[in-house]
């Protein structure tokens, strides 16, 4: 028994088969969307440029750090030696700044060593800088992925630095009403 509010339960009977459907039998599509949202920021114009110049700055020292690592690793693996500051050689003689071979000074500062760590750390703060900057844009998680393999590859960190400044500003001046006031 059906109350007034309900339809009454349909006969199967009474479908159509589906084989006999055709296209003209079914419904008009939804509406499509709008075709795009209204392009929207996370920040403040002064905020995204100052993830702007934090990123291009940290994508300058994380490029010259990973030419140094590159240096190193060739003269490392190459040569078969490492970057000493300091100490004192196999032979006695003080050492103040060479390339000699790993173990071979006592008491110095292996800078080869010292450029591994700071490339790590500094690369850890580049990848900061550009997530920030990357939330702050709104950007798609491929666009991330693309910028912190920037730091991974010998002179890609300049190109992708040049490339993603360029591109912010210039979103920020074609979308000037998406900039967040307080």
């Amino acid at each position: 028994m059906t109350t007034p509010d309900q339809k009454p339960p349909v006969d199967p009977n009474t479908l159509p088969d589906p084989e006999d459907i055709t296209e003209a039998d079914l419904p008009a599509p939804p509406p499509r969307p709008e075709k795009s949202a209204p392009r929207r920021f996370a920040g403040t114009d002064q905020q995204i440029k100052s993830a702007l110049m934090m990123y291009k700055i940290c994508a300058w020292i994380t490029g010259i750090m990973l030419l140094l690592l590159v240096f190193e690793m060739i003269f490392k693996y190459g040569y078969g030696t490492e970057l000493y500051a300091g100490g004192t050689l196999a032979d006695g003689a003080a050492n103040t700044l060479s390339l000699q071979p790993e173990d071979s000074v006592t008491g110095g500062l292996n800078l080869s060593i010292a450029v591994l760590i700071a490339h790590g750390w500094l690369y850890v703060v580049y990848l900061v800088a550009a997530f920030r900057l990357w939330s702050l844009m709104r950007w798609s998680g491929m666009r991330l992925l693309a910028i912190a393999g920037g730091g991974v590859v010998p002179f890609l960190s300049f190109i992708v630095e040049k490339r993603v400044h360029r591109e912010t500003l210039q979103e920020i001046a074609a979308h000037p009403e998406a900039l967040r006031r307080y």
